[in-house]
C-alpha cells in the first residue's frame, strides 16, 4: 500500500491522466472517530461514543501542507522535532502515511491546540468539536514558538520615556504598503517588518529619532514560516516570489 505521499507524487506525475483526481490540497472536511467500549463496560448503552468534527476547514489545509513539507526535506523532521516534539512529528507523520485524518485532526487539537479555542458540546452519545474560526486561530497561533520574532528600538533623546524598547511577535504579520510602490509589494512588506530602520520616535513631544535593529528569530531559524497576509487584497498576490529572505535566512 503506498503512503498518502508517494500518491500525491503520482498523482502529480500523472498531470495529464485521471489519476491527477485524486490529489487535494487539503484534507477531507469533517470527521467522526468511535471510540468502542471496553470488555469490562458490560451494562454500557450504547456500546460506543463518537467524535464528531465540525468546520475542520481551518486546519485541513495547513495540516497537508505541514505532511509535504515534512515529507519534502528529510532535515524537516529533525529541525521540526525540537519545536513540535519528536512524539509529535513521528505519530503525525505515520497518522498522515496511513490516511487516519480524523485522528491526525483529533491530534492536532489535543496536543497543540488550547481549549477556548474551539467549542464543545455533547449530543447524545457524541462529543461535537467545532473549529469553527480562521487559520491564524486554530494553527499558525499554535505555533508561537517556531514564529516568534523580536525587534529592538533605540531613541536618540535620552530624555526619551521609553529610550529602550523591545517589540516581541508570536506570528508574522506582515501589512501591505499604504502607497502602492514599484516593485514585489511582499518583498517590500516583508523588508519592512524585519529590516532596521531609523524614523521619528512616536512618544509625545519627544522629537527623537528612534534606530530598530534588525527582527530575528527567538529560538533560531525555523524550519518554515506562515506569513500572516489577512489584510491583503487578492489582486496584490497575484505574484508570491519564490524566495524571501527573513532575518538574513532564505
Amino acid at each position: 500500500m503506498k503512503t498518502l505521499f508517494e500518491e500525491i507524487k503520482a498523482s502529480i506525475k500523472n498531470n495529464y491522466n485521471q489519476d491527477r483526481s485524486f490529489w487535494r490540497p487539503v484534507l477531507p472536511w469533517g470527521g467522526v472517530f468511535t471510540i468502542k467500549a471496553g470488555r469490562k463496560a458490560v451494562s454500557c448503552t450504547p456500546l460506543y461514543v463518537e467524535i464528531r468534527l465540525k468546520n475542520t476547514c481551518t486546519i485541513d489545509g495547513f495540516l497537508m501542507l505541514l505532511y509535504v513539507i515534512l515529507n519534502e526535506n528529510e532535515n524537516f523532521p529533525r529541525e521540526l522535532s525540537l519545536h513540535l516534539g519528536r512524539e509529535f512529528v513521528d505519530c503525525f507523520l505515520y497518522l498522515m502515511d496511513t490516511y487516519s485524518f480524523t485522528t491526525v485532526k483529533l491530534l492536532w487539537i489535543w496536543d497543540k491546540m488550547e481549549k477556548q479555542q474551539y467549542k464543545s458540546e455533547v449530543h447524545k452519545a457524541s462529543l461535537i468539536i467545532d473549529l469553527f474560526g480562521n487559520e491564524h486561530d486554530n494553527f499558525t497561533k499554535n505555533l508561537e514558538n517556531l514564529m516568534s520574532t523580536i525587534q529592538e528600538s533605540y531613541c536618540s533623546n535620552w530624555r526619551c520615556p521609553t529610550r529602550v524598547q523591545e517589540d516581541q511577535q508570536r506570528t508574522i504579520n506582515i501589512n501591505p504598503p499604504q502607497e502602492i510602490p514599484h516593485g514585489n509589494l511582499i518583498r517590500l512588506a516583508v523588508d519592512e517588518l524585519f529590516c532596521s530602520r531609523i524614523e521619528l520616535c512616536a512618544e509625545l513631544g519627544c522629537g527623537g529619532l528612534r534606530e530598530f535593529s534588525q527582527r530575528v528569530f527567538c529560538h533560531g531559524a525555523p524550519p518554515f514560516v506562515v506569513l500572516n497576509m489577512q489584510h491583503w487584497k487578492s489582486e496584490d498576490l497575484a505574484y508570491v516570489p519564490y524566495y524571501l529572505d527573513l532575518s538574513d535566512h532564505k
